[in-house]
């Protein structure tokens, strides 16, 4: 029985999405303590190792957005440690967490993406001279989430400083170019899409400040697209996913142009879990509340378990 186990809720952690991951933690933790579940919250600090040791939990419940939680560090722990978690393993989350290695397994696997370019902090005006692409663009962090770090850079004037911005959060940067058209958010769970939203915002673009500061963003569901279109963008997403080889629940972004194609932006890991999030939305259209899709992403990490011990 899966309510005799105990359940540790790894939140918080050390990335700059700190605050959202403790709200996205303590969301599921009361939807397992509403469920019946032994379920304990850890705060996922530096002294990480000695917690799990201490609380002695059957299976990790994880919801550490960015950093650390995100990039496959914890899953490796988790691994040492013989302790079964949710989501992604270490090699799916390095890979999605990291959007230069995973647009180019993106375009390995014929799967359409913004044009991009790869920059290096050490060779900047050398990689800038080689874009072929026209603005606007977007210059982000290789390795952030939640938009931080992000720019549009509309003409020249703007670079330098979308370059700072983008190189504060590590030493490469992606620059690719701004689809104009719609954002579609397309929720995956167990090899499965769920659905999408649409979401409109009226700021620049669907920034930080855009994703959790109330009113300034609508979200549409289902998006208000054509069937062929959605039915493409699910079938792209899904693709996406099976590329990286992610598993349970994750999101994938895309933006659709004006002439209905869709481009795969990222594949989110481990996506916000408040009961407001994206991913939370998509399910409960899809007839899945809160703590259902809790449960269910917890189901298959269980399921996982039980089949790699079968096949040892």
């Amino acid at each position: 029985m899966l309510t005799n186990k105990k359940i540790g809720v790894l939140m918080g952690g050390i990335s700059s999405e700190r605050e959202v991951s403790l709200r996205s933690g303590s969301a599921v933790f009361n939807a397992l303590k509403k469920l019946g579940y032994t379920a304990v919250a850890i705060d996922a600090a530096s002294n990480i190792c000695e917690m799990l040791k201490k609380e002695k939990i059957d299976i990790a419940f994880l919801v550490l957005h960015g950093g650390w939680g995100e990039d496959g560090s914890i899953q490796g722990l988790l691994e040492v440690m013989g302790i079964p978690y949710t989501g992604s393993d270490v090699i799916s989350s390095a890979i999605a967490m990291n959007k230069a290695a995973s647009k180019k397994i993106f375009l390995y696997h014929k799967i359409p993406v913004p044009p991009f370019i790869v920059l290096d902090k050490k060779a900047v005006s050398y990689q800038l001279s080689a874009i072929s692409f026209e603005m606007p663009w977007v210059v982000k962090p290789a390795g952030e989430g939640s938009s931080v770090g992000v720019s549009i850079v509309r003409d020249k004037g703007q670079i330098e400083s979308a370059l700072k911005t983008g190189f504060s959060c590590g030493s490469e940067i992606i620059i690719e170019k701004y689809i104009e058209g719609r954002e579609i958010h397309i929720g995956i769970l167990n090899d499965r899409a769920l659905g999408g939203v649409e979401v409109k915002t009226s700021l620049e673009f669907y920034s930080y400040e855009a994703k959790y500061t109330a009113g300034l963003t609508e979200y549409i569901l289902p998006p208000q697209i054509d069937e062929a279109v959605y039915m493409k963008a699910k079938d792209i997403a899904l693709s996406a996913n099976r590329a990286l080889g992610c598993l349970g629940a994750t999101r994938v972004d895309l933006k659709i142009d004006n002439d209905g194609n869709p481009y795969v932006l990222e594949v989110n890991t481990i996506p916000g879990m408040t009961e407001t999030s994206l991913l939370p939305k998509i399910a409960k259209e899809a007839g899945l509340d809160f703590p259902a899709l809790v449960e269910e992403i917890l189901k298959g990490a269980i399921e996982r378990e039980q089949r790699r011990h079968y096949e040892e």
